[in-house]
């Protein structure tokens, strides 16, 4: 039977969370205690033993340092351990909601009594006890330790200087943390804004800080770079931590990666969690920057590691795996995660929701030509963006070479108004593009009117370059033609819930037709050749084998070989062989049966006339749900449910909204498969802030310049959401670092 936490507005259990769980003590004055600051007067009116025997508390109420973990399958609080953390305000957004667990209400004057007494008597009274035990002969372990003046001037110290570490980190504010002396006054910045803060505590009336900096110098002398890197570890820790204990309690999720961020000692790999909360939200929190130093087997098991001993995750509960990259990156990432597969089958490898397939399928192929063209094409829509007056100078000439053709020449203006190289046809908007960005780009580098910069004028140069090269053309008409066949699946797959659900089964086609055009290479790519080659004349561009080619071919002493043959061999066949298998492989049996079970979403159902069978599917994740020996039954109510709905009743249209919906209570393997299902990265998040983590790391990176950046202060500014505590960072250093108590 499970145990439920008497806290108000606290609904966990202890079959869906790994938190331990603590009976009320039998002491009557610490149970006085956890009664009082638990609020509910209800059980004011219990004895301790019936509190004992019916009563239980989470470990999210109790402060970390009164919870001692004995060993890996035994969790016991302190002898003196007291409730003080609680939620008594969250009922407070629905006055229409009905509690079970009633709060008693205090005025300002009780609630100030309350702490007193507690203060005054309880731990006092348990110390007294304790020493009249020890007095007795019986010899105590865990006594509550009485702090020296000179300690307590110490922890508030250390709780200014950590809220001076979160203020600069969550506003981003410049900072460097350098190991030398020499190195700091080098950076006077850093050390003005440390010492800035500091100083503004002080005139605030912080006497901890003035009374430890009236004969010290601020960031040289007394508080060395080396203990502040050391707090600033403490500070990231913490935050990544309680991110890891909500992941823990939904137990379920995926990891997803974005592209390289550069820091001053390196490229590092921004790692994301994705998960469903308690509050039955979709989230996709920022977590850590992983070093890819080494062999990609190396680095699989460097960061299987992390996530297993460091993060106190499993890999088991892993459910899906997405990772965002280019070129080199990509190709690494596919072995480290193909790894990860081998030994977890269950975290299936999936695109990222945020990225369009097509754009996601050529970012990953390892073909050079390839990869110019989508490092062109990032390129240039930084050019533009970088200056209005520069669009404007595209539009013009968009203008003149669509004259006769206004409904292209408007959709192209659109088109280019949004962060084009993201869209699902981005590569036939770019084909129809490519004479007026030519024309564009050659009249900025020409520059009649000196209206341009050197530094554009050059930029300019070097797009223009890239353009003109026959290469470059017949490789994009080449993944326009090629990812075709893939642009309506990617578009639905980040579309609306049921036009995802129409995408899984869709697959099978989209696949016969990538098969039917390898079968038929000859006669497509001959098509795909010509419209190269009349894009090409066009732009009074050369048709030709690429020159490294030909130096290569020449060295060798072999034959020479035709344009259209040669691009056939080296590029058309190995794209169209890349694009069907990196489809099959990312759409497993696995990760197709699940994304065929959000039919169990109402408003799928719905559109199916309440015809769905997820038999054949769920199969997939039944070792993952509570009661599956119960399923069969809960999936035929559950289309009852819906299907004989009163007619105001609308059907919940997303995961989300199905997860929010009063009654998914009572389905607890439905609800179960949903969340499992939502934290596949393939899906967009729903109704959540979810995505802002990537939004947030690119704003950083976008702000920060590389000799100010660093890790620590980018996961706090990144995560600045996400709740602090400081009692806990402090005594995490004290403990980690007890020596600069003591020469301090």
């Amino acid at each position: 039977m499970p145990n439920f936490c008497a806290a108000p507005n606290c609904t966990r259990k202890s079959t869906q969370s790994d938190l331990a769980f603590f009976r009320f003590p039998r002491d009557p004055e610490r149970c006085r205690l956890w009664v009082e600051n638990c609020r509910r007067a209800d059980l004011e009116e219990k004895t301790p033993e019936q509190l004992n025997k019916h009563y239980r508390l989470c470990a999210k109420h109790f402060e970390p340092a009164m919870i001692c973990k004995t060993s890996p399958y035994r969790t016991v609080l302190r002898d003196t351990a007291i409730p003080t953390i609680f939620d008594l305000t969250s009922h407070l957004g629905n006055p229409h909601s009905r509690h079970r667990k009633r709060i008693k209400i205090l005025t300002d004057e009780e609630v100030q009594k309350m702490r007193e007494r507690r203060l005054d008597s309880s731990l006092d009274q348990l110390l007294s006890r304790k020493e009249c035990e020890s007095q007795d002969g019986n010899e105590t372990t865990d006594e509550v330790p009485q702090l020296s003046t000179g300690q307590k001037e110490w922890r508030d110290f250390l709780r200014s200087l950590f809220e001076v570490l979160i203020l600069i980190g969550r506003q981003n504010f410049p900072y460097s943390c350098n190991a030398n002396k020499d190195e700091l006054e080098e950076q006077p910045d850093s050390v003005s804004n440390f010492q800035a803060l500091l100083e503004s505590r002080i005139n605030a009336g912080d006497e901890f800080l003035r009374r430890r900096f009236e004969t010290t110098s601020v960031a040289e002398e007394y508080w060395p770079a080396v203990r502040q890197r050391q707090m600033l570890e403490v500070c990231e820790k913490g935050v990544r931590e309680e991110i890891l204990q909500q992941v823990r309690e939904c137990r379920f999720y995926s990891m997803v990666t974005g592209e390289l961020v550069e820091f001053p000692d390196g490229d590092h790999l921004p790692i994301f969690l994705r998960f469903v909360d308690q509050a039955n939200t979709v989230r996709e929190e920022f977590i850590e920057f992983l070093s890819l130093e080494g062999e990609e087997i190396s680095i699989a098991e460097r960061l299987e590691s992390l996530i297993t001993k460091d993060w106190g995750l499993s890999l088991e509960h892993c459910r899906g795996q997405a990772h965002a990259g280019s070129g080199v990156l990509a190709t690494k990432m596919k072995v480290i995660a193909a790894h990860l597969k081998e030994k977890y089958p269950m975290a299936v490898i999936t695109p990222i929701s945020t990225c369009a397939l097509n754009v996601y399928l050529a970012n990953g192929m390892p073909l050079t030509g390839v990869q110019v063209v989508m490092t062109v094409l990032k390129k240039t829509d930084a050019f533009f963006k970088a200056c209005p007056l520069l669009q404007t100078e595209l539009d013009k000439a968009i203008s003149i070479l669509c004259q006769e053709n206004t409904e292209k020449e408007s959709n192209l203006k659109e088109g280019l108004r949004s962060t084009w190289t993201d869209l699902h046809n981005v590569f036939e908007m770019v084909v129809d593009l490519m004479e007026p960005l030519l024309l564009c780009m050659d009249s900025i580098h020409d520059n009649e009117d000196l209206k341009w910069n050197d530094h554009i004028t050059s930029e300019a140069y070097a797009i223009s370059e890239a353009l003109a090269d026959f290469e470059f053309i017949v490789t994009l008409v080449v993944l326009k033609n090629a990812l075709s066949f893939t642009r309506a699946f990617g578009k639905n797959l980040q579309g609306e819930t049921l036009d995802v659900f129409f995408a899984a089964n869709s697959l099978t086609a989209v696949l016969h037709s990538l098969h039917e055009v390898m079968d038929n290479l000859e006669v497509y790519h001959e098509f795909w050749f010509e419209e190269a080659v009349n894009l090409a004349t066009a732009m009074e561009v050369p048709v030709k084998v690429p020159r490294l080619f030909l130096r290569k071919q020449q060295a060798g002493g072999a034959m020479e070989i035709q344009p259209e043959s040669f691009f056939k061999e080296y590029l058309t066949l190995p794209v169209m062989e890349y694009v069907a298998q990196e489809v099959k492989d990312i759409f497993s049996e696995t990760h197709l049966k699940a994304l065929k079970c959000l039919s169990l979403v109402p408003a799928v159902m719905g559109q199916m006339k309440f015809n769905t069978s997820e038999d054949s599917h769920v199969d997939v994740y039944r070792s993952d749900l509570p009661h599956p020996d119960t399923l069969p039954a809960e999936l035929h109510c559950w289309r009852i449910k819906w299907k004989h709905r009163g007619k105001e009743v609308s059907l919940p249209c997303t995961i989300h909204e199905t997860l929010q919906h009063s009654d998914v209570k009572f389905f607890p393997n439905v609800s179960a498969f949903l969340k499992i299902l939502a934290t596949l990265p393939v899906l967009k998040v729903d109704g959540s802030h979810g995505e802002t983590a990537q939004k947030r790391l690119q704003a950083y990176i976008t702000d920060t310049s590389l000799h100010q950046r660093c890790k620590n202060l980018a996961v706090l500014n990144i995560n600045y959401h996400i709740k602090t505590d400081l009692e806990e960072m402090v005594q995490c250093y004290i403990k980690s670092y007890p020596e600069d108590g003591e020469s301090d």
